[in-house]
């Protein structure tokens, strides 16, 4: 099941930014600043509660100015109403309502969405009467916060998910059939991969609709199994997001990689690895899904030699020591240069994602290798593995007891994990690791 996504509207310089790093990053709501990667990002995943949601702050899609602010303001605010669970409309105490927002609201009672009327500045009791002003706008009542200061922020997070399924309750979709997501940046060539695959096996079963109005599913067979491709390139038929292209394939892709169980990264070889790229990395690995980076226009390479690919597959590895099971392939969509090879390598990936190795096995490849590397002691502790198990699959999940868990390195574990890996082939799949007390 996709996430519920929350979208933050308003004038500019209201407190957008403001209120999303508050919501993001206070002890209760937190959500992971993976490797530093993505301070800068406009999204986050907030946990309030048992409870999970998207957080998307549109302001960082919109320059604030009087001559962009107009035309992108609206086309924003429809997308976020397209595409948003809920929508947070952002006024500020201060100023009172101002013809921007009357603006605003003549579009959002447009939708049926949830709309929640987020006060801010509200920074004390002081400032409480100015809330009911806002009534008046008539979009139910309104919740004055503060974003500066974060006053009444859990009041206001327990109001957004307050319908929301706890996340123990969410079930996922019962549909064995793998689900392959290709994503990358503009012009990378997602929408060729997909034609020139579908083209190539001439076996298309069907083109469904996908989670949202127009994303289409293309569903065909490959060796005798259902694939579904999720294609995120058809964003640009739609003449009204070409001002906040951005923000709309920002969802488009989120909503991609949490349905997928295989995510292809396209990345360009002349590019190389942009900050985008490292972002969709980032969320394919939170969600822990099946990776393969796909780097295409290898046929623009000249003189390549013996070591060309070699070298540069080092040079992307270098900079992804942290997500070091990612597949990497190098391919031509327009020479049609190992197209299927991806397809093959998905559905590898998609079988190691389930593969469960008996308790007794693991516990053997344990004993000999705590034999030849013992964890180090600490401070005088001797650490103790007993033993460990496979608790789960897709995601692998191996959970170790050990007698002090916590004082059990970090690099002990990198280490248990590399070794884990070189016995069993996770290629390509994220694995989790736990150590509980024994």
């Amino acid at each position: 099941m996709v996430q519920n996504i929350v979208a933050i509207v308003g004038r500019p310089n209201i407190g957008k930014s403001t209120l999303f790093n508050r919501m993001t990053r206070t002890k209760e709501a937190i959500v992971a600043d993976y490797y530093g990667v993505t301070r800068d990002r406009n999204y986050g995943i907030v946990n309030w509660a048992g409870r999970t949601f998207t957080l998307i702050d549109t302001g960082g899609f919109v320059p604030e100015t009087k001559e962009f602010f107009e035309s992108m303001i609206r086309s924003q605010i429809e997308i976020a109403i397209e595409e948003a669970d809920i929508i947070l409309f952002l006024v500020d105490s201060k100023t009172g309502i101002s013809a921007i927002d009357n603006d605003i609201v003549k579009i959002l009672n447009k939708t049926d969405k949830r709309v929640i009327v987020t006060v801010n500045k509200i920074d004390d009791m002081r400032n409480e009467p100015d809330v009911p002003e806002f009534y008046n706008l008539g979009l139910g009542e309104p919740i004055g916060i503060s974003a500066m200061n974060g006053r009444n922020l859990g009041s206001f997070l327990d109001l957004i998910t307050e319908d929301m399924p706890a996340d123990a309750e969410v079930v996922a979709e019962e549909d064995s059939r793998l689900k392959i997501a290709v994503i990358g940046k503009p012009n990378v060539g997602k929408s060729s991969l997909v034609n020139k695959i579908l083209d190539k096996e001439k076996m298309i079963v069907s083109d469904i609709p996908g989670t949202t109005r127009d994303s289409i599913d293309s569903v065909f067979n490959y060796k005798g199994d259902e694939i579904v491709l999720i294609d995120t390139a058809g964003l640009r038929k739609r003449k009204k997001v070409r001002e906040s292209l951005e923000f709309y394939s920002l969802i488009r892709t989120l909503r991609a990689i949490e349905r997928a169980d295989v995510v292809i990264l396209m990345i360009d070889v002349i590019d190389g690895l942009t900050k985008q790229d490292i972002d969709i990395l980032v969320e394919a690995k939170r969600l822990y899904k099946g990776l393969i980076i796909a780097v295409n226009k290898w046929d623009l390479v000249k003189n390549k030699e013996t070591n060309t690919a070699r070298d540069y597959e080092k040079y992307l590895r270098d900079m992804l020591e942290w997500i070091s099971y990612v597949e990497i392939k190098f391919i031509s969509v327009l020479e049609k240069q190992r197209l299927l090879k991806i397809l093959d390598l998905a559905k590898e990936i998609n079988a190691r994602r389930s593969l469960r190795v008996p308790t007794a096995e693991l516990n053997e490849y344990l004993q000999n290798i705590v034999k030849t590397h013992t964890p180090p002691s600490v401070k005088g502790k001797f650490i103790n593995i007993k033993y460990m198990s496979q608790v789960a699959v897709n995601p692998p999940v191996f959970s170790f007891f050990v007698n002090e868990p916590t004082m059990l390195k970090d690099n002990y574990k990198r280490f248990l994990e590399k070794k884990i890996r070189e016995k069993y082939d996770f290629s390509g799949v994220p694995v989790v690791f736990k150590f509980l007390k024994k």
